[in-house]
């Protein structure tokens, strides 16, 4: 088995259970403009390309919707304020990464979450372990581009012949497919196994600590 020396992370599902968060911040936004709220499960399939496309997917006609970009502000201001009110690590996830930063591997997360709210969380909860941190950017395409991963393998200085990427949806298999990047997919996040399998995924992991093997 190749042993790599580059470990490019996703954010949502991979190493934070945000999913508590980011339905709290949907629904009061909804509330706000008289809109029919969502189940955590319906946002749990909305996640995955950024918050904007989390709120064109839960606001009635999405983007066509007049009230659309007031309603999208409230959200990012309240998840803002908010993102940690329940916002934890997965089980395993700081042991794991802290075992990585002992054996000298390189670490990046790459995330489609606004970069404000990216920068924070990986500070908050891994600043002692990652600290190179790729949210959304306008000069940067998101997610499944490979855009946010080359900029985290320049900023880390090293070259992607060595590294992995590791999430937990169809948009991380694609960014890594796009991004010349093998792909592990985690078992624990946004997206059950059946559904990783139908959009390519071929490498698991159900546990944090697996990812020492690797």
């Amino acid at each position: 088995m190749k042993e790599y020396n580059t470990y490019i992370f996703d954010l949502d599902g991979t190493l934070l259970n945000t999913l508590g968060d980011l339905a709290a911040s949907t629904n009061y936004a909804l509330r706000w403009a008289g809109m029919p709220e969502h189940t955590t499960d319906d946002v749990r399939r909305f996640v995955g390309n950024g918050v904007k496309k989390l709120m064109e997917r839960a606001i009635p006609d999405g983007l066509d919707n007049p009230l659309f970009e007031e309603t999208y502000a409230v959200f990012r201001d309240h998840y803002l304020a908010h993102s940690l009110d329940t916002t934890c690590p997965y089980p395993g996830i700081i042991e794991t990464i802290a075992q990585l930063q002992q054996r000298g591997k390189r670490m990046a997360v790459v995330s489609n979450k606004f970069y404000a709210a990216t920068q924070e969380l990986c500070h908050h909860f891994f600043g002692k372990y990652i600290n190179v941190d790729i949210g959304e950017k306008e000069n940067i395409r998101k997610k499944p581009a490979p855009d946010t991963v080359y900029e985290a393998l320049k900023e880390l200085n090293v070259e992607k012949e060595t590294a992995v990427y590791i999430g937990d949806s169809d948009v991380d298999i694609n960014t890594a497919k796009n991004s010349g990047l093998p792909c592990i997919s985690v078992l624990w996040g946004f997206r059950d196994k059946d559904f990783l399998i139908g959009n390519g995924a071929t490498t698991f992991i159900s546990k944090p600590i697996e990812l020492l093997d690797y």
